[in-house]
């Protein structure tokens, strides 16, 4: 079992700060319904979004990119070749890339399958929630479509398992966030219950994830400073008027992150 370390705001400034200064590109190869929100996201933050997912233009784009994120929410044939051949230019190129395993597990072969397809081509980071997590460890988990039903504590082990295996870096997001390389683990507490009620805040997160490990030599550190800025900003979101309200309020703390106490 690695060793948890709960995330100090002091060492997520930084990598906050880098992206608003390099302004990275990410490729987004991501679900219909999120897309809008997660290019505001970006932007939000000071990254720069694209969604390139022709599989004509996927591998010519990747080397334009400065990171890339596979979001399989609403895979189709058509998508799945091109998040293939984006990760195989990515994995040859040596650049990183998020992996976003929405939804998996043995109700949904099909991208499960494509899934574990991709966690071969050696994924920077792969972020999800803890049914999604488990799940790609062949573990037991329970979740109502994309949400997930099972705690994040319970999918650390799977997670560690996963990471060490893969060679790669595992968020698992939900009340309280783990990050962990196998080895060293951060925790990241915190955030609001209305992160769970605006539809793709989850998918965004990985969007900032790959914005983040993009800017910095240290992706573990700099996945759960990511973390670190949606939790809080979630926090600091206006709650009072509603959950269009608070959406946007959202994108709002997010842009503003380090004008102010955070």
């Amino acid at each position: 079992m690695s060793v948890v370390k709960p995330l100090q705001a002091a060492q997520a400034i930084p990598f906050i700060k880098r992206v608003k200064d390099q302004c990275p590109l990410v490729h987004c190869i991501t679900n219909d319904v999120v897309q809008n929100f997660t290019a505001n996201v970006l932007l939000a933050i000071g990254a720069s979004p694209a969604m390139v997912i022709a599989e004509q233009e996927v591998t010519a784009f990747v080397n334009v990119a400065n990171s890339l994120l596979v979001n399989i929410g609403t895979i189709n044939n058509n998508t799945a070749k091109s998040m293939l051949l984006a990760a195989t230019e990515t994995q040859k190129n040596q650049l990183p890339w998020v992996l976003d395993p929405v939804a998996v597990g043995s109700a949904l072969i099909y991208r499960s399958e494509i899934a574990h397809q991709l966690l071969l081509l050696k994924p920077t980071v792969v972020r999800g929630n803890a049914s999604e997590i488990l799940a790609l460890g062949g573990q037991n988990s329970s979740s109502k479509g994309p949400d997930s039903q099972d705690s994040t504590e319970s999918a650390l082990n799977a997670a560690n398992l996963l990471a060490q295996k893969y060679q790669t870096i595992i968020a698992i997001t939900g009340d309280v966030d783990y990050v962990t390389d196998g080895h060293n683990t951060y925790s990241i507490a915190g955030g609001d219950i209305n992160l769970t009620k605006v539809t793709g805040t989850g998918c965004s997160l990985s969007a900032m994830v790959a914005a983040f490990i993009a800017v910095s030599t240290d992706a573990l550190l700099a996945t759960a400073s990511a973390c670190y800025m949606m939790k809080r900003a979630g926090e600091l979101a206006n709650k009072q008027q509603g959950l269009g309200t608070y959406a946007v309020s959202l994108l709002d703390q997010l842009s503003l992150f380090g004008d102010s106490h955070q």
